[in-house]
C-alpha cells in the first residue's frame, strides 16, 4: 500500500543474516532486545540464525562457524566487547558487521550514528541499511605477544585502544560489578586517580620516535571510549589514519581540571595534550597492557596498523 506520501514502500529484499546476542544481555531490562530483533528481522521475510550461547567462549565459536557460511550479515546485540567480537570475524571479508547496541558505553555506535539509546530507532536504522547496503570502515589491527601462550598474536579493533592509566581505569572497571553503565568506569577512574604515576613511553609513528613520559597514550579510529569520552574528537572512521593521543604526566588536580572537558573534546587545547596521525603506530613502556574497543589485549609493546575499508558496517551514511 501507498505511504503517507502517496508513494508505494521500496519493496524487502529477504537476506540471510546471523544475529549474535551477548550471553549479559539476555537477562535483566535488555533481554527483550535480542528478541525483538529476531522477531523485526523475520517478520520483514529475512531468513534470520539466532546465536544465543551461555556463555562468551561457544558465543565466539558458534558465530565464527556461522560467519563461515557467508551470511549477507553478522549483527551483533550488546555493547562495544560484542562489537570488537563481531569485528575480529568480519574484518578482511565482505560480510557486513551490524550492530544493535544494549551495553554499557556503546562507543563504536555513537561513532556511526547508530541510536544507542533507543532500540526500536536502532532496529530501524539496521533494517534500512540492509536493503541500503553496507559502507566500508576502516579497522586497526593489533601485533602483539599474547601473554598466556608467549606466541605471537593479532587482533582488531574498530573505536578505539588504551595504552596507559586510561587501560589501567578500563582494567579495574572491567573487573567491577557495580556501579551500572559509564558511572563505572568513572569510578574506576576516582580510584586509580590515587595511584597515578607517569609513565615512560617509547612512540613510533610511520617511522617516527617520541620518547616521552606520559600519563597515557590511546589510539583512536572512532572519537570516544569509555560511554562518549571524546578522547580524539577528530578521528575519522573512513580517513585512512588513526589518531594518536598523548597526555604529559599529570598531577591529580591537573587530571581532575581535563578530564570533564574530555567529554566535549576540549580537552585537546591543553599544552600538555597532543593529537598526532599515523598509520603505523608502535607503543612501548614497561609493565604496561593494552585495551582495544574495551577488550584486555595483552602487554606492551604492540604495533598498530590501519588497514583502510577493513570492515563493512550496516549504518547510516556519514
Amino acid at each position: 500500500m501507498p505511504d503517507a506520501s502517496g508513494r508505494s514502500p521500496k519493496p524487502v529484499k529477504p537476506k540471510r543474516v546471523v544475529v549474535a546476542i551477548n550471553p549479559s544481555a539476555s537477562f535483566g531490562a535488555k533481554a527483550s532486545i535480542g528478541p525483538a530483533l529476531v522477531q523485526t528481522l523475520r517478520a520483514e521475510g529475512h531468513e534470520v540464525q539466532s546465536l544465543t550461547e551461555p556463555s562468551w567462549v561457544e558465543l565466539l565459536e558458534s558465530a565464527r562457524a556461522a560467519v563461515k557460511t557467508k551470511p549477507d550479515a553478522l549483527i551483533v546485540v550488546g555493547g562495544d566487547g560484542i562489537v570488537n567480537l563481531g569485528a575480529n570475524l568480519v574484518a578482511g571479508t565482505k560480510v557486513p558487521l551490524g550492530i544493535i547496541p544494549s551495553g554499557t558505553g556503546n562507543d563504536m555506535a555513537r561513532v556511526l550514528n547508530i541510536p544507542h539509546d533507543n532500540t526500536e530507532a536502532a532496529i530501524q536504522v539496521l533494517a534500512e541499511a540492509l536493503q541500503n547496503g553496507p559502507r566500508t570502515i576502516d579497522a586497526a589491527r593489533i601485533s602483539y605477544t599474547d601473554d598466556t601462550t608467549g606466541e605471537p598474536a593479532q587482533r582488531w579493533f574498530l573505536c578505539a585502544l588504551s595504552a596507559g592509566f586510561d587501560a589501567i581505569v578500563n582494567e579495574r572497571a572491567n573487573n567491577m560489578r557495580n556501579p551500572k553503565g559509564p558511572s563505572r568506569y568513572i569510578l574506576a577512574l576516582m580510584i586509580e586517580l590515587t595511584k597515578l604515576r607517569p609513565i615512560q613511553y617509547r612512540i613510533t609513528l610511520d617511522g617516527r620516535v617520541i620518547e616521552t613520559a606520559g600519563a597515557l597514550v590511546s589510539i583512536g579510529n572512532g572519537v570516544s571510549l569509555g560511554g562518549g569520552m571524546k578522547i580524539t574528537p577528530d578521528a575519522k572512521v573512513d580517513d585512512g589514519l588513526l589518531d594518536v593521543l598523548i597526555v604529559k604526566p599529570l598531577g591529580r588536580v591537573a587530571f581532575m581540571r581535563i578530564f570533564p572537558r574530555v567529554f566535549k573534546g576540549e580537552h585537546t587545547t591543553d599544552p600538555r595534550v597532543t593529537i598526532e596521525r599515523a598509520k603505523h603506530i608502535r607503543i612501548e613502556a614497561e609493565n604496561m597492557v593494552a585495551y582495544g574497543d574495551g577488550e584486555r589485549i595483552g602487554p606492551l609493546p604492540i604495533d598498530v596498523e590501519v588497514v583502510p575499508g577493513a570492515v563493512r558496517v550496516l549504518a547510516p551514511l556519514p
